[in-house]
Protein backbone atom coordinates (compact mmCIF):
# COMPACT_ATOMS: atom_id res chain seq x y z
CA UNK A 1 0.00 0.00 0.00
CA UNK A 2 1.67 3.16 -1.21
CA UNK A 3 1.46 6.08 1.45
CA UNK A 4 0.73 9.91 -0.11
CA UNK A 5 3.07 12.57 0.50
CA UNK A 6 0.24 14.36 1.90
CA UNK A 7 -0.02 11.45 4.75
CA UNK A 8 3.58 11.61 5.43
CA UNK A 9 4.07 14.70 5.63
CA UNK A 10 1.00 15.09 8.20
CA UNK A 11 2.23 11.80 10.02
CA UNK A 12 5.80 13.41 10.01
CA UNK A 13 4.03 17.26 11.64
CA UNK A 14 2.44 14.60 14.72
CA UNK A 15 4.98 13.14 15.51
CA UNK A 16 7.11 16.03 15.43
CA UNK A 17 4.78 17.93 17.47
CA UNK A 18 4.22 14.67 20.05
CA UNK A 19 8.45 14.71 20.00
CA UNK A 20 8.53 18.73 20.85
CA UNK A 21 6.10 18.34 23.66
CA UNK A 22 8.29 15.61 25.08
CA UNK A 23 5.82 12.54 24.60
CA UNK A 24 7.12 9.25 24.21
CA UNK A 25 3.74 7.61 23.03
CA UNK A 26 2.43 8.55 19.53
CA UNK A 27 -1.08 7.82 18.29
CA UNK A 28 -1.33 7.84 14.48
CA UNK A 29 -3.83 8.53 11.65
CA UNK A 30 -5.04 4.80 11.81
CA UNK A 31 -5.05 4.72 15.75
CA UNK A 32 -2.19 2.68 16.18
CA UNK A 33 -0.39 3.34 19.54
CA UNK A 34 3.59 3.29 19.21
CA UNK A 35 5.68 3.63 22.23
CA UNK A 36 8.91 5.22 21.93
CA UNK A 37 12.08 4.41 23.99
CA UNK A 38 14.21 7.64 23.65
CA UNK A 39 14.44 10.70 22.15
CA UNK A 40 16.83 8.85 19.53
CA UNK A 41 14.45 6.64 18.68
CA UNK A 42 12.02 9.49 17.85
CA UNK A 43 14.68 11.22 16.01
CA UNK A 44 15.54 8.37 13.72
CA UNK A 45 11.98 8.05 13.37
CA UNK A 46 11.59 11.39 11.79
CA UNK A 47 14.81 11.28 10.25
CA UNK A 48 13.45 8.11 7.74
CA UNK A 49 10.04 10.14 7.43
CA UNK A 50 12.35 13.37 6.23
CA UNK A 51 13.81 10.72 3.39
CA UNK A 52 10.14 8.91 2.87
CA UNK A 53 9.45 12.70 2.33
CA UNK A 54 12.11 13.81 -0.24
CA UNK A 55 11.99 10.74 -2.13
CA UNK A 56 8.41 11.30 -2.44
CA UNK A 57 9.08 14.68 -4.01
CA UNK A 58 11.77 13.76 -6.30
CA UNK A 59 11.03 14.77 -10.08
CA UNK A 60 11.87 11.62 -12.32
CA UNK A 61 14.64 12.04 -14.73
CA UNK A 62 13.09 13.09 -18.00
CA UNK A 63 15.73 14.49 -20.05
CA UNK A 64 18.52 12.19 -21.45
CA UNK A 65 21.47 13.94 -22.64
CA UNK A 66 23.85 12.04 -25.27
CA UNK A 67 27.36 13.11 -25.79
CA UNK A 68 28.76 11.59 -28.83
CA UNK A 69 31.78 12.04 -31.25
CA UNK A 70 33.48 10.58 -34.14
CA UNK A 71 36.67 9.06 -32.25
CA UNK A 72 38.67 10.89 -33.71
Amino acid sequence: MAVSLQQLQAWRDSLLEARLQGVREFRDQNGETVAYKSDAEMARALAAADAAIAAAQAKPVNTILFKTSKGI
